[in-house]
């Protein structure tokens, strides 16, 4: 009889040391997986899920490896999922519209990278479907339902990818993030979401959202966990039009004492609650070490309006224009709405919006020379599925009044859990830093977050690494 798992560790270092001490094999994890995800049944989480003879095939060429050969390897026996915009042979690619899907002959680089080092592909996860949307409920798949309350929305678009890893059925996940999509479900799942600096993992292998400035992104349950992913998955590849092979930031561990800017102007749309976590959230990174600075937000905000009210939405629609002109009837309604919203876009409006960008860019740059990171809550509230079924656009904007600007301002970010609301759901706040300086970003929360003393995912496991973790860079990078 398959045990339930229930008591399965899959944070990196634990699962590690259960297969080192023979307590565990890949090919038992991976059983009692593939299980957990049939008693489940149709949970909205994935839209493909391995076999089984080929997940245990997998599994067993892993533990024919000699002991030499397992070192080697950083990911030996790590069970991941990947988010099904992103190509991985062997699966349907559908970006959540069955009247799209194709059947790739190649692995996204990064799903490569992964599976060379030795993980093992559990499966493609749900989510909003094109990417288009924060909230992941807009799926024929169904809905990946909030592990804390199915009232709830879980976040999108990456809803499956982050749920997968809070119902512990993968250790990480494979995503994307263009305006939020990596780390707003990260959030509501009680999981860390890891959103790097574009270009840094190849997009080559996806259905992109918006390809000039999304990336792929990492779920986790703690912050060394999405760092070691990281690791493994980034790459320069010529294949790929906006990646980069600059070096990410050589100084990545922040001093004891450190400056962390916070925006002057905070909304939480009358969640007084969530207005309360954050604040605990700030006097708990003071207490840490950091000095808290106000900046203005209003550069943030007109980025944000750039994303999904500009000339951006021609970008979306451009790469999909096939589909939104021919088959209108196969998407959602809301997702065709947004899409066809980028017709009548203008290459004046496109490089007017640019230049425009660029000034605010600017802006913020100077703001790097009075913090070290900035911190924002993720989200400013979470909705029943009922609230943004009712309110689709308004409220899924609200979601990314704390996101939208990361990727199109050139930045990088680390989402953690921060607490708890009354009611029991999760919230959770973002650590920015510029381009490159992903591992400041790391360092900062990976600090606050081993300091938080809250369980990992949607199953109240504590980690034990997550209360005292030595520093971050020096262990993945020495």
């Amino acid at each position: 009889m398959t045990k339930p798992i229930s008591d399965l560790r899959l944070e990196l270092p634990q699962l590690a040391a259960a297969y080192a001490g023979g307590a565990l094999t890949p090919s038992v994890v991976v059983e009692r997986i593939l299980h957990e995800i049939e008693s489940r049944g149709a949970d909205g989480v994935w839209i493909s899920v391995v076999r089984r003879n080929d997940a245990l095939a997998r599994a067993r060429q892993l533990e024919a490896m000699s002991s030499r050969e397992r070192e080697a390897l950083p990911l030996w026996g790590i069970p991941f999922s990947v988010k099904d915009c992103i190509d991985a042979v062997g699966f349907p690619t559908t970006s959540a519209c069955p009247a799209f899907s194709y059947v790739p002959t190649r692995n996204n680089p990064a799903v490569e990278r992964l599976l060379a080092a030795g993980a093992i592909l559990i499966g493609k996860t749900n989510m909003d479907q094109f990417a288009t949307g924060l909230i992941g409920v807009r799926s024929p798949y169904g809905v990946a339902r909030n592990p804390f309350d199915a009232a709830y929305i879980p976040g999108g678009s990456s809803s499956g990818a982050a749920v997968s890893v809070a119902a512990g059925l993968v250790s990480f996940a494979l995503a994307t993030d263009t305006g939020g999509s990596g780390r707003v479900p990260a959030a509501f799942n009680n999981v860390v979401g890891l959103k790097p600096t574009r270009g840094l993992i190849s997009g080559v292998g996806t259905v992109a959202a918006c390809r000039s400035i999304e990336t792929l992104s990492i779920f986790a349950l703690t912050v060394r966990d999405a760092q070691a992913a990281f690791e493994v998955a980034r790459a320069y590849d010529e294949d790929d039009p906006f990646s980069r092979p600059e070096p990410l930031e050589a100084s990545s561990q922040l001093p004891a004492e450190f400056r962390f800017g916070v925006p002057s102007q905070l909304e939480f749309f009358g969640d007084s609650h969530a207005a309360a976590l954050f604040g605990s959230a700030v006097e708990r990174l003071q207490k840490l070490g950091g000095s808290k600075v106000d900046i203005d937000y209003a550069p943030f905000t007109e980025i944000n309006d750039l994303l999904f009210k500009g000339p951006w939405l021609a970008e979306r629609y451009g790469a999909l224009r096939r589909i939104v002109d021919e088959q209108p009837a196969a998407l959602f309604p809301v997702t065709r709405d947004i899409l066809a919203g980028g017709k009548t876009i203008s290459g004046a409006d496109v490089f007017a919006a640019q230049q425009r960008l660029n000034i605010l860019k600017r802006r913020v740059a100077k703001l790097w020379d009075q913090i070290d990171v900035l911190v924002v809550p993720t989200t400013g509230t979470i909705y029943r599925i009922d609230e943004v079924e009712a309110d689709p656009i308004t409220l899924n904007a609200r979601l990314g009044t704390y996101t939208n600007f990361v990727n199109l301002a050139d930045l990088s970010a680390v989402a953690v859990p921060s607490g708890f609301l009354p009611n029991g759901l999760p919230q959770g706040i973002t650590v920015i830093a510029p381009a490159f300086a992903d591992h400041r970003a790391a360092s900062v929360a990976e600090r606050f977050h081993g300091a938080s003393d809250l369980p990992t995912g949607a199953r109240h496991l504590r980690a034990a690494a997550n209360s005292n973790h030595a520093d971050l860079h020096e262990e993945i990078v020495t």
